[in-house]
């Protein structure tokens, strides 16, 4: 990633990669991720919480604006934002296996300046509607307000690590139903 050249990446224009996500985009990613490589060691610093918060409400959008930086681009759809109350589960499932410890390893676990305790459920179709079979939320959409009426249900039963409850609910009702 750092080493590429931009003649690298022309390799990419025009093709489509994934659904939605094409060669350009792969491209500004590439770019961006090597200025964020640059200039820091890790991702993990810019997902840091600061002094009072409780969730990566505030880190998710900092390190969205820090990824995207001013220029407007195709990627800015591909990268959530807590701010217009997105669930933001792709960047909540990448914290869990960045985050996360576990016997198993189905986590990573890799960064080690983050507390598993800040974490909260990747929150989809199929989870928030379990979580409401189960009583564990009431709003009927899955944002990121249900993110947090989630989290206070959760974190009741694991403060430490709320997360952990994420396969337990993504497991049930595709093996059973409810």
């Amino acid at each position: 990633m750092l080493n590429h050249s931009e003649q690298d990446l022309r390799y990419f224009e025009g093709k489509p990669l994934h659904r939605t996500f094409n060669g350009e985009d792969f491209a500004q990613f590439i770019r961006n991720l090597k200025s964020i490589y640059l200039a820091e060691q890790s991702l993990e610093s810019l997902f840091l919480l600061k002094e009072g918060e409780t969730n990566f409400y505030h880190a998710l959008h900092r390190f969205r604006e820090r990824f995207l930086g001013n220029e407007p681009h195709r990627c800015h759809k591909h990268i959530s934002s807590t701010y217009k109350n997105s669930s933001a589960k792709r960047l909540m499932m990448f914290l869990r296996w960045m985050v996360r410890r576990d016997a198993r390893r189905v986590d990573f676990g890799l960064w080690k300046n983050i507390s598993p305790q800040y974490l909260s459920i990747p929150l989809d179709v199929h989870t928030g509607t379990i979580s409401r079979k189960l009583g564990l939320v009431t709003r009927k959409q899955n944002d990121w307000k249900t993110v947090e009426e989630l989290d206070e249900s959760i974190r009741k039963m694991n403060p430490t690590d709320p997360a952990k409850y994420d396969f337990a609910l993504f497991g049930l009702g595709v093996t059973k139903e409810i």
